[in-house]
């Protein structure tokens, strides 16, 4: 069978779309760090759409998580074979965010509301899009008994939202061997409205969490004490000028081009107004470009504390919550021109490379060293009220996987043209 028949299957899914989405969304996967009870229900929705379709090939993995029924966090792995021993991996997460101020929302977010080509819920967009995606490139290689170039990998994965230890991380230690250097690797997790922009690269993270500690007493007699949340207060600004002017270089490659160091997260202090606060917490939220050391940026944090702990006569502890080096993948990558062809054929725009300032699990991959870029036609209404996605963009990005899966080696050469990142 023909690329040309297998867009055809494609471009009539707009139904199954709507179907699709409406069963993952009131799926609520919420893993146990954002107050669910995990993907589990998710998982066994997607596995029963992948045998009725006929793929036997079909794993799973589970990671140990005590917090949530049955114990596990399960990751899906399911194959389907091609001509070439190469495979094109597509990689989807089960889990989302909490759907924060209901009132904000339009409607119910666990229950889709469609208005003509745009579908309203928790995960329509984060990653249910993608996961439709792959889901339908599937059945329309059954339907139409297509045997592609390349080999097909669908990877459903737990806990992207709260950092990948129960997801891909996991899966990248248990499942050994199953990823090969020479494979095709794409996350759709990131994107634009037009299609146009293929992230390779990601900004290093570092989450700082600043501890200051000074002497409680009554607010009426603050001389008596040594005000922390003063003192914090202080080093919120001095850590966002300091940290701006001590790191201002800039890489094109990312917008904006230079790194970010921005207060986030304020832990509460004191019960009542008068109070004067002898603890105080916040926390910072840095992303570095490739180009800045996050042991450097932590240094040089620590050495701001100080001098803002002595002028106000207090302890500061800076300590790091979470850090990811930068990662990146070559713009000429083969998978890299393979989209680029791809997005050009079925979408008519010229995609371009480009850097963003958050994760995706592609991180993890490059760690691996194995090259991906993630894309994906999305509208970025990622964690906010109304989330949305297109159900015509649903189907065309599974048109763009279908022509790279169907063209094979035409799609994007053969094996893996990988360096540490470096961008002029």
């Amino acid at each position: 069978m023909s690329l040309t028949e297998v867009n055809m299957a494609l471009v009539s899914a707009a139904g199954r779309v709507v179907e699709l989405q409406t069963a993952l969304t009131a799926c609520k996967a919420l893993g146990p760090d954002n107050g669910g009870q995990g993907e589990a229900a998710k998982v066994a929705f997607i596995a029963r759409q992948l045998e009725a379709c006929g793929i036997r090939d079909i794993r799973q993995f589970d990671a140990p998580d005590p917090r949530v029924p049955g114990g596990v966090r399960p990751n899906l792995v399911a194959r389907l074979a091609g001509r070439s021993s190469r495979t094109l991996w597509l990689f989807g997460h089960t889990d989302v965010v909490p759907p924060g101020d209901v009132a904000a929302w339009s409607s119910d977010p666990w229950q889709v509301r469609q208005d003509g080509d745009w579908l309203y819920g928790r995960g329509v967009e984060d990653n249910q899009q993608a996961i439709v995606s792959m889901l339908l490139l599937a059945e329309a290689l059954r339907k139409t008994g297509s045997t592609p170039e390349l080999g097909l990998g669908l990877v459903f994965m737990a806990d992207e939202e709260s950092g990948s230890r129960y997801g891909l991380e996991f899966l990248l230690g248990s499942a050994s061997g199953l990823f090969a250097p020479d494979d095709l690797y794409i996350v759709p997790d990131a994107g634009s409205p037009r299609a146009d922009r293929i992230e390779v690269a990601e900004k290093g993270q570092l989450w700082l969490k600043c501890s200051t500690r000074g002497q409680q007493c009554h607010a009426s007699t603050p001389h008596k004490g040594r005000n922390a949340f003063l003192a914090g207060a202080e080093l919120v600004l001095a850590l966002e000028k300091g940290l701006t002017a001590a790191f201002p270089q800039e890489d094109a490659l990312f917008r904006p081009a230079h790194s970010t160091f921005v207060p986030s997260r304020h832990d509460a202090n004191v019960d009542s107004i008068n109070i004067l606060p002898g603890s105080d917490v916040f926390y910072v939220d840095c992303r570095l470009i490739p180009q800045v050391v996050a042991q450097d940026v932590l240094q040089e944090a620590r050495r701001i504390a100080a001098t803002v702990a002595a002028s106000h006569g207090v302890a500061i502890e800076i300590e790091v919550v979470q850090q990811q080096a930068a990662a990146a993948s070559r713009t000429d990558s083969p998978v890299v021109t393979a989209l680029q062809g791809a997005i050009g054929a079925v979408y008519g725009v010229e995609a371009r490379p480009v850097g963003i300032g958050g994760l995706t699990v592609a991180a993890h991959l490059r760690q691996h060293g194995l090259p991906v870029a993630v894309w994906a036609c999305i509208a970025n209404t990622c964690h906010q009220p109304d989330e949305r996605s297109s159900i015509s963009n649903t189907c065309r990005d599974a048109q763009v996987f279908a022509h790279i899966l169907m063209k094979g080696e035409d799609a994007g050469g053969a094996g893996t043209d990988m360096r540490p990142y470096r961008h002029a």
